[in-house]
């Protein structure tokens, strides 16, 4: 049949989007000040056909096209009054992508005429046509063997999140076909299956993998939006992370990578972004929402609904306080976890999504939504707690059911090791944050995502290597990324050969990873951390698919890799480690021990003015392993290792004497010194010396 000779049925004005039945298709598109739509379907040779949509029902447009199979290209024309001073921009010279896109196909022609206003004259539209150079939506057949697939649900407290980049993580991966590096396909290959169980993490966060679209300005420098915040399509995964080149097939085999993530006990988050999309300021594209229904779908100024509340730095934040968009919203949410099995989210800029009107809130419309979906609030929910408007920085302020990005652990931990902390912020960090979130009884040190690099900044390896920035590469004249960067090179900038600064370089790598993994909250690792990843002193790498931000498997370092399974092996073996519960500072019934304790290097215990002592930067730490909670149905009481670590955060080396009073026998577990003593025993009072930068961490054995 051709595709101008189509029959067409009223259809149902739910769901939203394209829905294959079977029988046929359904196009169903919200838009409130419409006066008509057009559902445009394209054949292979890029001919289209206009559909005038018959119905529309509580301001949803809808029809069904019998005729109509998965693999179908469309998009849309919405007409509509244009007058941007009132926020109107609707224009059907413009194709449009569905919002409700599952699929979809092609790049943006920047080259064309894919701005809804004309470029000289903002305020007239542009009348030439769009259609060449728009990406195509696809009609998709949801079915799949999901077979045996079980979801892990990893409670919070044994939670170990890796936060990864799909392309980036294989592209260079010896092992793995290179036909299928950078995909969906390859992270469900064997030797990623293998290499993330080996690691020992439980949760694998995938950055943006909602279909994106890079911005026009980056294009032009000959770059990409490599990190991919910059969304299109909120229930899409991104075209170009397919092994395959038939049409629709990164549905398939995204739902196949996450099966196989599931088969070795490997949850899925993605990190999401619902706070803006690609179109940007007044100034930018129009490709979907804005010629949908611009006034339902963006934050506009109140004063001047011409432009638009930027509380994201990209151009627009999307108007989560209209039912329409919150729906949006949720039933990508709903469709990322019950058709594609993803496991929960982390949601970029979560503050914007808090504001109903300006300030943010912690009640706001849409955590109501979340907290009463029955689907949604099984999942994991992290936020980064903060934008960029003014109050949107929100950490420890989001409610019971979330967990958050604690940028306070990263600041002050990476402060800490580079001698520039203090002992109290350590001590607040290392033990779960209860300053942030034991307020809420409702919160436990699992609502503390702790990190000390994530993809935007340094990687751990920079983070001791560089003091500055160096992001020329970037094509913005070193002006892009944070300055404020708690950095410590060690002596000289970039890479070297001295062994001093080396060895100083490797000690705080290896200390600040050993405090990640061994404090109390859920540890979050940064993806190639392990293995020494470098992007060269680039802190801003977002637009940098290249060797800049693409792992190096040829040149693994081993010694830190080794190091990060071990710690991740001790945390998994202990509960003392992560503990459901915060530190209660009390005696342990039947036990003159406290379930922590604090100590100074000579083994008597902290007092008040020790802790705001500037100038100290080495600390004991015992943690009573009587005083876990339990983990079985029953509830009782958990009997687990006792462990004392020695920490010296200094340039010079600290001797440290085990406290009297906690008594036993302590043998090694960790020594970041590698000093070849792991098989070596200790008894209290016997003087220990901790090398400039050492962890040091004993577990009791009698």
């Amino acid at each position: 049949m051709q595709l101008a000779d189509q029959t067409v049925w009223l259809g149902d004005p739910f769901p939203l989007g394209a829905t294959w039945t079977g029988e046929g298709t359904n196009f169903a598109l919200y838009s409130e000040k419409a006066d008509r739509v057009d559902l445009c379907l394209f054949d292979d040779k890029g001919v289209e056909t206009a559909i005038t949509m018959p119905e529309h029902t509580a301001n949803t447009w809808h029809m069904f096209l019998p005729a109509v199979r998965p693999g179908q290209r469309y998009g849309y024309r919405v007409y509509g009054p244009w007058d941007p001073s009132q926020g109107l921009r609707f224009n059907p010279q413009k194709l449009l992508i569905d919002p409700y896109a599952k699929a979809v196909e092609g790049e943006v022609g920047w080259e064309g005429p894919v701005f809804g206003h004309n470029p000289t004259k903002p305020w007239e539209p542009d009348m030439d046509d769009s259609a060449a150079f728009v990406p195509r939506s696809i009609v998709i057949d949801d079915h799949f063997d999901w077979g045996d697939d079980v979801a892990p649900r990893t409670p919070w407290n044994q939670t170990v999140i890796y936060e990864g980049h799909v392309r980036g993580m294989t592209m260079r991966h010896p092992d793995i076909d290179p036909a299928i590096r950078g995909t969906y396909a390859a992270l469900a290959s064997e030797p990623m299956l293998a290499y993330f169980s080996e690691l020992g993490i439980t949760a694998l966060e995938l950055m943006p993998v909602h279909h994106f679209i890079p911005e026009g300005f980056v294009v032009e420098r000959g770059l990409t939006n490599y990190w991919g915040y910059s969304t299109a399509a909120f229930l899409a995964p991104h075209g170009p992370y397919s092994a395959s080149g038939r049409r629709g097939q990164q549905v398939t085999e995204f739902k196949q990578m996450v099966k196989a993530l599931h088969g070795v006990g490997i949850e899925v988050l993605l990190d999401v972004v619902y706070n803006h999309t690609t179109e940007g300021t007044a100034d930018g594209p129009t490709l979907s929402l804005r010629g949908v229904d611009n006034t339902t779908y963006y934050r506009l100024q109140e004063d001047d609904p011409g432009q638009y509340l930027d509380f994201t730095g990209t151009g627009n934040s999307l108007n989560v306080r209209h039912p329409a968009s919150l729906h949006l919203v949720m039933d990508s949410l709903r469709y990322w976890v019950q058709e594609m099995h993803v496991d929960g989210f982390r949601f970029d800029l979560a503050s914007t999504l808090a504001r109903d009107f300006y300030e943010v809130d912690r009640l706001a419309s849409f955590f109501d939504l979340i907290h009463q979906d029955p689907i949604v609030n099984r999942t994991k929910l992290i936020a980064e707690p903060w934008d960029v408007g003014p109050g949107g920085y929100q950490v420890g302020n989001f409610p019971p059911l979330w967990s958050e990005w604690n940028a306070k652990y990263r600041d002050e931990m990476r402060d800490f090791w580079r001698g520039a902390g203090h002992l109290a912020d350590f001590a607040y960090r290392f033990t779960g944050s209860s300053d942030l979130y034991n307020a809420d009884a409702g919160r436990r040190p699992s609502a503390s995502i702790n990190f000390i690099t994530a993809h935007d900044g340094y990687t751990l390896r920079d983070l001791v290597s560089y003091e500055k920035k160096h992001n020329h590469a970037n094509g913005e004249s070193n002006r892009d990324g944070h300055n404020d960067n708690r950095s410590s090179n060690g002596g000289c900038e970039g890479e070297t050969d001295d062994p001093a600064i080396r060895e100083n370089r490797r000690s705080r790598q290896y200390a600040m990873l050993a405090t990640l993994l061994l404090s109390q909250g859920v540890p979050m690792i940064s993806g190639g951390d392990e293995i020494g990843r470098t992007q060269q002193g680039n802190n801003n790498a977002y637009n940098q698919d290249n060797e800049i931000s693409w792992y190096d498997w040829e040149n693994v370092d081993e010694h830190l890799l080794a190091f990060t399974k071990r710690l991740l092996r001790i945390r998994a073996e202990h509960q003392v480690f992560r503990r459901r519960k915060f530190f209660q500072g009390k005696k342990v019934l039947g036990s003159h021990l406290d379930d922590i304790g604090w100590f100074r290097p000579d083994g008597s215990p902290m007092d008040d003015q020790d802790w705001h002592n500037g100038y100290a930067k080495a600390i004991t730490v015992f943690l009573n392993g009587q005083a876990v909670d339990g983990e079985d149905p029953q509830l009782t009481p958990g009997n687990d290792t006792s462990f004392m670590f020695f920490l010296n955060a200094s340039n010079e080396p600290c001797s440290f004497v085990a406290p009297e009073h906690v008594g036993g026998k302590w043998e090694v577990a960790v020594d970041t010194a590698d000093k070849q003593n792991r098989d070596q025993l200790i008894t209290s009072q016997l003087e220990w010396a901790v090398d400039p930068w050492g962890f040091v961490l004993l577990e009791q054995t009698g």
